[in-house]
């Protein structure tokens, strides 16, 4: 595939920040071990928010959590944003960042939920997400930014050959990024899309085996992926289609001579409950899934059958020599995430909801589990 050229999105950045982020990068600071990181120590968000894309990045030696966009606290379609904001790990800081950027505002609209985000390096790319409307119309956004943290800056990338949100993105090789499965404007697609960092292409994978699903976890350790749950949809000969959750797990083995060829398998599932907007990453040797909820719901938190969701507070680790799960719970329950950031040696995921939907301005540590 020819190399499309890439054009730079670049913002005027406050001088505060200028300093701000001078000072974090240059500086070295003394590091402070997660075991005397507890989640009260932690400094908040500086504002709740839900469903964002969130990023682990390194920089000088240090390092930055990243979250993209998403919902904020009273839950309509008016707190949908487009807000960006950094966390210096070494400092415990945050700091609004330049907000993400949109190519075609929808309708004047400018916020996305569900959108993903990895880490490369020192850059974070972020994919998509859907705007929500007034009348709760939605539009997948086919956008793809790199973001800069040393220059407070989005690099315009080649857009997503589909547009979806509610995916799963994972890195391989640090060059490519898996897109697995999701929305897309009116259904689910089944679809592997994969882009390759260093050219700023696409190209197509071998089709996700299972149903099409949005809000499904996913994680990837070397060559090989992990992808469970989410929500599929139903179609009736007598009424309007429905969303249920599905409860099923595949691992795909990438072929290490061509990315584009992903070995399918069923895997077992954990429990036979599906979870919904759970957190996964991977480990050296297993693959992690905490939280999410097992009432799939609209953005708000309230279930697509009416009734209010609630958190959970299991673990799912997959021990990827045996492919054995051990099941155990939490003492923190949360749902609505996008992503689980391994740093040092803690699993944290940034905001997202609680069991009587609140909106979360914290930074959810989940003892225990990565060793």
């Amino acid at each position: 595939m020819k190399s499309k050229a890439i054009t730079k999105h670049l913002t005027s950045i406050p001088v505060a920040l200028i300093l701000l982020f001078s000072t974090l990068t240059s500086t070295i600071a003394e590091p402070t071990s997660s075991h005397s990181k507890s989640a009260s120590a932690l400094m908040q968000l500086p504002e709740p928010v839900s469903n964002n894309a969130v990023a682990h990045i390194k920089l000088n030696q240090q390092d930055y959590l990243l979250s993209f966009s998403g919902l904020g606290q009273n839950k309509t379609f008016r707190d949908v944003h487009n807000k960006a904001f950094a966390y210096h790990w070494q400092g415990n800081r945050w700091q609004t960042i330049e907000s993400v950027p949109i190519a075609k505002p929808v309708n004047g609209l400018i916020g996305r939920l569900a959108s993903t985000a990895v880490g490369i390096g020192e850059h974070a790319y972020v994919f998509g997400g859907y705007t929500v409307a007034k009348d709760h119309s939605e539009v997948s956004v086919p956008d793809v930014y790199r973001y800069e943290l040393s220059t407070n800056s989005y690099q315009t990338l080649a857009p997503m050959p589909v547009p979806v949100d509610d995916s799963t993105a994972l890195a391989y090789k640090n060059r490519y990024i898996y897109l697995v499965s999701g929305w897309h404007n009116d259904g689910n697609v089944n679809l592997v899309q994969v882009y390759d960092s260093q050219t700023d292409t696409w190209q197509q994978a071998s089709p996700f085996p299972g149903a099409s699903v949005f809000g499904q976890a996913g994680a990837i350790v070397d060559n090989k992926i992990v992808v469970c749950d989410g929500v599929k949809v139903d179609y009736h000969t007598n009424k309007r289609r429905t969303f249920s959750a599905e409860a099923a797990c595949y691992i795909g083995t990438i072929n290490r001579d061509n990315v584009a060829k992903i070995d399918w398998r069923k895997l077992k599932h954990p429990t036979g409950v599906a979870r919904y907007r759970m957190a996964s990453a991977g480990l050296q040797n297993a693959m992690i899934f905490v939280g999410g909820s097992d009432n799939p719901y609209n953005y708000n938190g309230i279930g697509y059958n009416g009734e209010p969701s609630t958190a959970s507070n299991q673990l799912w680790r997959l021990n990827l020599k045996t492919l054995n799960w051990q099941v155990k719970e939490l003492p923190i329950a949360t749902m609505d995430h996008r992503g689980l950031l391994i740093i040092d040696d803690a699993a944290v995921t940034l905001g997202g909801m609680d069991s009587s939907q609140k909106v979360l301005s914290s930074i959810n540590v989940y003892p225990s589990i990565i060793n």
